[in-house]
């Protein structure tokens, strides 16, 4: 790695007091499927018999949530002892930070992404880089965060022999040379496609100056082999360039919001990475809220029990007094609802702590809120909201979204829903409301109100109704609201979108039954059963169709009656006919021989108010062309009939 790519070291003058060295906080990259998650797992399973699966417990196997593993020292040094030569590592542990590869979940793999002080991108050796991987190749640039590749799935490669917690170095020698060829090939295709992006990538084994070049890990995440290369190569980068940084922990707390959940029996918390000082319970703290800086206080501190992660803890949760940098750590607190992830935690003990924390996160707030995404309503345009009143004052254009527009999502975090409201985006759909924790009554109400029958829907992640009553409100075979939930957001979608086409569907089934469609039909020689009172004559549907209720006109536009009943040549009443069907068909008002002849054609007659929706309606083309015939004919006595 360049130097220009090393991280802004926290300066510290030599007689200034520091902190005690923090563990490492890593944070784990890289594209959906590619074995971020079951790399936390084979290091949660360090020491155990089995390995403790989180990616078998995470929905669809997809990591969808950021969580946090604390790894300690004895840890790491008896997992790194073959490597290390009798030497110990001078960390107190590592703090892992998994972070989401779908792409739906960009806004926290850059809060994962900027919290960390290294990280480990990894990257599947058969498929190289892949999209969400290039994008958090743009984050840890951005953030100037030193990095690690892992070069997973090694074991893929074919004869590669596998051998459980071997290390990569002793895995290679004893591989045959024809298996060594094939890593040869995917090893350069790895540096070409990072030095597309700027980075000169090596096996770390050959590095010389870790300063000028990437470190290529490669491993087997499945069987554990390379982990302990990993984690020797991690350990040693931070060590030995993010010194001052690590010992950097005096002064005021201060963290990383990474999620707001709503946890049963805990209410609203919030999930923070504390990067600097100590939080104790009764503590004031400071956050940035949609609203802006609020101040609310500690009421619990809880950590995973064990080497379990944040999100999958359960009910495993161990009650702390105070905590220390570097740790992940949940707080119970009042009024967090509206904490905004991503931001920074306070600590605001003292009047001068509070002063301090409200300028900083005043400043943040301001930046998230003129970040954040605008739709005008009258070009659809979506903007920046800074951008937004020039916007509106350079194209005359009035308002945000309209007030009754847009669909409601909940989610158990404010990560899920930034996922699905950036899913519901990238299919052109406003989100009216978004909200965390579980569907209410005022949410069922807020759906009930939507303007658009296709927008009268509840999609939920992760999260379901709060009480039985709502659930059952929901359920219910007369509810006006779908609601539409789940743990796998591509599952939710899938869901939403079938349910827009089969409403879209019964709709316009709707809609033809109130409409009068365009309809041709030919009065058929020899099929006079009835003169008049009413005329009933046989006659066959040349294009669109025929209901009872509606009226006949002549191709000159001369009206004929309206249809009282329709009979097939089984003799069974039906209330419409299609093209090609041959009906008896009982006219009121005209008469045989004075009024209609066989071999007469007759229109049905179309209301004026009828042909704009009937526009925008699904005809075949036969329809469309007899509609188009019946406004011409119109529009000979009025230029303006039907527009």
């Amino acid at each position: 790695m360049s130097d220009d790519e090393a991280p802004d070291d926290v300066a510290v003058e030599d007689d200034a007091p520091k902190g005690h060295n923090r563990q490492p906080i890593v944070s784990v990259l890289g594209h959906v499927d590619h074995g971020k998650t079951s790399v936390l797992d084979m290091v949660r399973s360090i020491g155990t018999e089995r390995q403790a699966s989180v990616m078998d417990r995470e929905a669809g196997g997809i990591t969808q949530h950021i969580g946090a593993t604390e790894v300690p020292a004895d840890v790491l040094n008896d997992t790194c002892s073959a490597m290390l030569g009798g030497k110990a590592f001078k960390s107190p542990g590592l703090l892992f930070i998994d972070t989401p590869g779908h792409h739906s979940f960009a806004s926290l793999r850059n809060r994962g992404g900027s919290v960390a002080d290294i990280a480990v991108l990894v990257v599947d050796v058969m498929e190289g880089l892949q999209p969400q991987t290039i994008e958090s190749i743009q984050i840890l640039k951005e953030t100037r965060t030193p990095f690690v590749i892992a070069g997973n799935k090694v074991d893929r490669l074919h004869g590669w022999q596998v051998e459980r917690g071997r290390s990569f170095i002793e895995s290679f020698h004893r591989q045959r040379d024809d298996v060594k060829a094939l890593f040869e090939d995917r090893y350069w295709k790895l540096m070409g496609q990072f030095s597309e992006h700027g980075f000169n990538l090596e096996r770390y084994d050959k590095i010389k100056d870790f300063r000028q070049s990437v470190a290529l890990v490669p491993m087997s995440a499945k069987e554990g082999e390379g982990l302990q290369d990993l984690l020797a190569v991690t350990v040693g980068l931070a060590e030995r360039f993010l010194e001052d940084r690590l010992t950097d922990t005096l002064g005021p707390a201060q963290g990383t919001v990474l999620e707001m959940r709503d946890e049963v029996g805990m209410g609203k918390t919030v999930d923070v990475i504390l990067y600097r000082g100590r939080l104790s319970v009764g503590d004031s703290i400071m956050l940035a809220g949609q609203d802006g800086p609020f101040k609310t206080h500690i009421k619990g501190l809880k950590r995973p029990q064990g080497m379990s992660e944040m999100r999958d803890a359960g009910k495993r949760w161990v009650n702390f007094d105070d905590v220390d940098a570097a740790c992940g750590v949940k707080i119970v607190a009042p009024n967090l609802e509206a904490t905004i992830a991503g931001t920074t935690l306070h600590l605001a003990n003292t009047p001068e702590q509070e002063a301090e924390a409200e300028v900083a996160l005043r400043e943040e707030w301001r930046a998230i809120f003129d970040a954040m995404p605008v739709m005008c309503s009258k070009c659809s345009e979506i903007m920046p909201r800074r951008a937004f009143l020039e916007h509106r004052r350079e194209r005359s254009c009035r308002g945000a979204e309209e007030e009754r527009s847009g669909v409601v999502i909940k989610a158990d975090t404010v990560g899920g829903l930034e996922a699905l409201a950036f899913e519901l985006h990238q299919r052109g759909v406003p989100v009216r409301q978004a909200t965390v924790g579980p569907v209410n009554k005022k949410d069922i109400l807020m759906a009930q109100s939507a303007a658009d029958p296709l927008q009268k829907i509840i999609l939920g992640f992760s999260t379901k109704a709060n009480t039985n009553d709502v659930a059952q409100a929901l359920e219910s075979d007369d509810s006006e609201v779908k609601f539409i939930a789940g743990p796998i957001i591509y599952h939710i979608m899938d869901a939403f979108e079938t349910w827009m086409e089969d409403t879209k569907k019964a709709l316009e089934e709707e809609l033809r039954e109130a409409l009068v469609y365009p309809g041709r039909v030919l009065y058929l020689k020899d099929h006079t059963f009835r003169a008049k009172g009413p005329a009933i004559v046989g006659m066959r549907v040349l294009g669109g169709r025929v209901h009872v209720g509606q009226r006949l006109m002549k191709l000159d536009g001369t009206p004929v009656g309206q249809i009282k009943s329709l009979r097939t040549r089984a003799s069974e009443d039906v209330m419409e006919a299609m093209q090609g069907d041959e009906v008896a068909v009982a006219v009121q008002g005209p008469t045989v021989g004075r009024h209609i002849e066989e071999l007469d054609e007759f229109y049905v007659d179309v209301p004026e108010r009828h042909v704009k929706r009937l526009k925008k309606a699904d005809l075949s083309p036969v329809e469309e062309e007899i509609l188009d015939e019946i406004v011409a004919l119109h529009r000979k006595d009025n230029h303006f009939w039907g527009r």
